[in-house]
């Protein structure tokens, strides 16, 4: 069946995938028309990735790629992965509602635009009989973690062929290698003049791989060129090194069923034909052994950035040098204009042109912005030719103004300048655009990211104390990190509340996770504890009822806190903790210490849980510190020599609290790459003992 609608359709490849019964991934089960060692990358294709198959298993529809620059645009990944020119339709097999697998059929890139109605007539008809056939096997439905069936080329049907020793004779009498090599490289003939160029005879090389007569011929640009022409059935040119020195031009003509190879040893000295040498056959192949040994460290690079400028500084290190460009810039689409948000190479007059492009100006760069479609402009002529009012603004004499889409939404533009005259190459246009393709993904992925981020700071602000309050005779300083990797918001928070004139009660606590959930709880926690304080409760009670408060709203999340009232006038400090770390109290000219503050469970794990509070000496001169497990814990360390280490540094003598705070901060055990938020509470008694006159009596110790 597979045979029948590759050679109806008039495609030369085919291939059934079907869907995973255990995983979102396409398994090829059969193909027909290429070699089992090129379909290995493709084996396997998740349901996720950016492919034509992927996409129309995801979208249950068919889709149709009409060439190498289609696919470079809507498929960026796939076709540097496959930089040949081909036309695919990928059509959806389905049984009612589920899907079963998709049928893939491949035609030469010289293909029309279109499918024609017999071509689509094909697709449907074998996505049908597919299907039916896998609705009968249900029951015994076939192993595929095994390698894909490879099928050979249904059989040639044509007119009567001379005598074998006609043909043979009339080859050897080209005085010109012939061979012919099926799809897997074996030589299924060979002229007596390609024996003489291999060192060996007709009936030696019948039936050998290439490879093998050859290991000279174990090149990857003489093997690219084989799969290129296998896969775009394109007829094409190389010339290979023989072990002697001298230089083989090879000239391959590929059919479905394989490639015909014309072998030609040239005398020393003796330069490669025209149509090998000439500049764009060596652009294009020097552009397909970059797009495999210098872009795809590159898409590998995009996928883990998440800044604009890093994505960028990517684009243009390995695009520039390549490609000999001299400048570079992005431009993005916001209120109908262009903004640009990063470049290489471009002074600042030519930016400030680009800056601010209306896209309905008419321009090049607003009229790719508009329709999607990548122009390329060999020279200063072309341009002027297609938009005579154009400006020179940057000095540059050719340039590629690229799309940056994602899911055919719009995100800008890329343009790239060359100094010199440069006329594009087919092959040079197709991964252009399909560099711009992977450049938009990562830069919509860091756009959005940046989104989020800002959003979650503004959250994060918003949730925490804008400005803590003023109390007579109190220094109060406070900070909050937010862990290195993530979405940039989390549980970890701080606040002061005003009890009376010389009172305040300091909490600082530590919500479970780093999310949106995590912070919407930490506000509720601090409204609970500040409700509570100020009705007058200990600081027992306090986190008694903020506890059954969690317990009521049923969240899966728990919280540390610690919460201390801070008395002036009494000069002591009131303290009660449910789980947090413990605070640390320097008192005055003496060296720092930990306070020992009896930990109860954490809030929202038991509805009856009790909550010590323990009094402490709170003199003139004496500062305290409260911080959350961010600034001491490392994994693998022990925790209470982290405190130890910390409680080190809360040094007596520190010019400001802003400096001592900063001190702490930078001497935290990962502070460069830190996986957790921090929260840095620092409180200082600043208040004097009232004068009372001599009484000689020695002042009483908690008294003002």
């Amino acid at each position: 069946m597979l045979r029948q609608a590759v050679r109806e359709s008039g495609a030369h490849i085919g291939v059934v995938y079907l869907l995973s019964e255990t995983e979102p991934v396409l398994v090829m089960d059969v193909e027909v028309g290429l070699p089992a060692q090129l379909v290995k990358p493709w084996t396997r294709v998740r349901m996720n990735a950016g492919a034509p198959v992927a996409s129309a298993a995801r979208e249950r529809r068919l889709v149709w790629v009409a060439d190498h620059e289609d696919l470079a645009r809507r498929f960026p990944a796939t076709a540097l992965a496959a930089p040949y020119p081909f036309a695919i339709a990928a059509a959806p097999i389905t049984t009612g509602s589920r899907l079963r697998g998709v049928f893939v059929l491949i035609w030469p890139d010289s293909h029309a635009c279109e499918l024609a109605p017999h071509e689509r007539q094909t697709l449907t008809l074998a996505c049908d009989k597919i299907a039916a056939i896998l609705q009968q096997q249900d029951e015994r439905a076939p192993d595929r973690a095994g390698e894909p069936r490879v099928l050979t080329p249904a059989p040639r049907r044509t007119p009567e062929r001379p005598p074998e020793s006609a043909v043979c004779g009339y080859l050897d009498q080209l005085h010109v290698g012939c061979l012919t090599l099926d799809l897997e490289g074996r030589i299924t003939f060979a002229s007596a003049a390609a024996a003489e160029l291999f060192d060996g005879d007709v009936t030696t090389l019948l039936g050998r791989p290439l490879w093998e007569v050859a290991p000279w011929l174990k090149d990857p640009l003489f093997e690219d060129r084989c799969r290129g022409a296998v896969v775009s059935q394109r007829t094409t040119s190389c010339v290979a090194r023989c072990p002697d020195g001298r230089l083989m031009e090879f000239r391959m003509y590929p059919d479905p069923y394989g490639i015909s190879l014309r072998a030609v040893l040239l005398d020393a000295g003796q330069q490669a034909p025209a149509h090998v040498t000439e500049p764009e056959s060596g652009r294009e192949a020097r552009t397909r052994a970059e797009v495999f040994y210098s872009f795809l460290p590159l898409a590998v690079a995009l996928t883990r950035a998440l800044s604009v400028p890093e994505i960028i500084d990517l684009a243009a290190d390995h695009v520039m040098p390549v490609f000999k460009v001299k400048a570079m810039a992005i431009l993005i689409a916001e209120g109908g204009r262009m903004r640009v948000i990063g470049s290489r190479g471009y002074g600042a007059k030519a930016l400030e042109r680009l800056d601010g492009l209306p896209i309905a100006s008419g321009t090049p760069a607003g009229d790719v912005a508009r329709t999607g479609e990548p122009a390329f402009f060999a020279d200063v002529k072309e341009l002027r030719r297609r938009y005579p009012q154009a400006e020179e603004c940057d000095g540059m004499a050719a340039w590629a103004c690229l799309p940056l889409e994602v899911d055919k939404e719009g995100v800008g533009i890329c343009l790239l300048a060359f100094d010199e005259p440069h006329p594009f190459t087919v092959e040079e246009r197709a991964t252009f655009t399909a560099l711009a393709g992977l450049v938009a993904h990562a830069l919509d992925r860091a756009l959005r990211y940046d989104s989020k981020d800002r959003l979650a700071h503004s959250l994060q602000k918003a949730l925490l104390p804008r400005s803590l309050p003023e109390i007579p005779g109190l220094g109060v300083a406070a900070w909050y990190v937010p862990a290195t990797r993530g979405v940039g918001i989390g549980g970890d928070f701080y606040d002061l509340i005003r009890l009376t004139d010389t009172s305040a009660a300091a909490v600082i606590g530590d919500v479970q996770g780093h999310n949106m959930t995590a912070a919407a709880l930490m506000g509720q926690v601090r409204t609970a504890i500040h409700a509570n304080a100020v009705a007058g409760a200990s600081p027992g009670d306090v986190l008694k009822h903020t506890n059954r408060l969690l317990i009521d709203v049923d969240t899966e999340l728990f919280t540390s806190c610690l919460l201390v009232y801070v008395d002036l006038q009494l000069r002591t400090l009131r303290a009660a903790s449910a789980g947090h770390p413990p605070p640390l109290l320097r008192p005055p000219n003496m060296p720092s210490e930990i306070i020992d503050v009896p930990a109860g469970l954490l809030l929202g794990v038991d509805p009856d849980a009790e909550y010590s509070t323990l009094q402490v000496p709170f003199p003139p001169g004496a500062l305290l510190a409260l911080y959350t497990d961010g600034l001491v814990e490392t994994p693998g360390a022990d925790l209470d020599h982290a405190i130890a280490n910390l409680a080190g540094h809360l040094v007596y003598g520190s010019p400001s609290l802003e400096q001592l705070g900063r001190t702490l901060l930078d001497h935290a055990p990962h502070t460069s790459q830190h996986a957790d938020d921090i929260a840095l509470l620092l409180l200082e008694h600043r208040a004097k003992p009232a004068f009372r006159g001599f009484t000689g009596e020695r002042p009483v110790e908690g008294r003002p």
